[in-house]
């Protein structure tokens, strides 16, 4: 058994490469299965905001008490 990457033979590489791309793929496979496809209730509409009157903001450190 090599320890090492650096002195690992030619099938070695070639067993790490393999492991490698059968886990991605069933990674993909996963996260394609696990997507839901319907739109119900997820749509998005567009909200137009107006400007409306002009607004003016000050701040002080007063408390006011009514």
């Amino acid at each position: 058994m090599n320890h090492s990457i650096y002195s690992a033979d030619r099938t070695t590489h070639l067993k790490i490469v393999v492991v490698a791309l059968v886990a991605g793929i069933l990674v993909a496979g996963f996260g394609i299965s696990a997507h839901n496809p319907s739109d119900e209730g997820y749509t998005q509409t567009a909200r137009i905001m107006k400007a409306g009157k002009p607004v003016a903001i000050t701040s002080t450190n007063n408390s006011l008490v009514r």
